[in-house]
């Protein structure tokens, strides 16, 4: 992760569908990464201690670093910008939207 990562969000797998999930500022879960709550790391750390212990909705959820780009949330590691573009199999989750 680089050092631009001044904040954080929350990020998991849904546990009936496994599509990638993000915590919004209103506490649901959206398929959608600019939907996220940006939050600070004393905020983040405390929310995902929050969620670990009281939502069996998903799965392994985590922090992931983010930047605020044009009004949203955008992923700063490979891997949650790969995550935000659904499996990699073309006709399934996101990328069967895409097409």
């Amino acid at each position: 992760m680089t050092n631009e990562a001044t904040a954080q969000i929350i990020t998991a797998n849904d546990l009936l569908s496994g599509e990638v999930v993000y915590l919004s500022d209103a506490g649901k879960w959206s398929p959608e990464h600019g939907d996220a709550a940006l939050l600070g790391n004393v905020q983040a750390d405390a929310r995902l201690s929050e969620v670990q212990k009281s939502d069996p909705s998903v799965v392994g959820p985590y922090l992931a670093g983010a930047t605020q780009r044009d009004d949203a949330p955008s992923p700063i590691h490979f891997r949650e910008v790969f995550r935000t573009k659904g499996p990699s199999n073309r006709f399934l989750g996101k990328q069967a939207h895409a097409v």
